[in-house]
């Protein structure tokens, strides 16, 4: 049975709730990546309190007119995060992503920590074509 632990892109960062979204933005681009989960800074466990997208910076912030440099990640952060866990079967991470119609999806452990993401690229790389065009036909309609 293939995991989402053996699908995802491991070593997943996260960014407290208090970083500015400018800092969060270089961060991005120094790892590659377009999204990261935020971390409540309060919670002695450091839980996630959401996600934050390339997208969300842009739209939420840049074209709203605010300053990058005064809006933080936990200002974007809306809803309830959504993760899957780190022994998750392909079914039980398409149905979270599906359902939800998110694109990426943070895997936690037995302990609650980050352990890795779960992109599109992630998924490409290891779905069936048909997988593949269930998951876009759902998240994308």
């Amino acid at each position: 049975m293939t995991t989402a632990a053996d699908i995802m892109h491991p070593g997943a960062q996260w960014v407290p709730a208090t970083e500015t979204l400018d800092r969060v933005a270089q961060l991005m681009r120094e790892l590659d990546v377009g999204a990261l989960p935020v971390s409540d800074p309060t919670d002695p466990n450091e839980r996630m309190c959401g996600i934050v997208t390339d997208r969300d910076i842009v739209i939420g912030c840049v074209a709203a007119g605010h300053d990058p440099a005064r809006v933080t990640a936990g200002d974007l952060c809306k809803g309830t995060p959504r993760w899957v866990s780190a022994d998750a079967d392909v079914d039980q991470v398409l149905r979270e992503m599906e359902n939800n119609q998110i694109r990426r999806l943070p895997v936690i452990d037995e302990n609650k920590r980050l352990v890795g993401i779960i992109s599109e690229a992630d998924l490409a790389h290891h779905l069936s074509d048909d997988q593949l065009a269930q998951f876009v036909e759902s998240v994308y309609a």
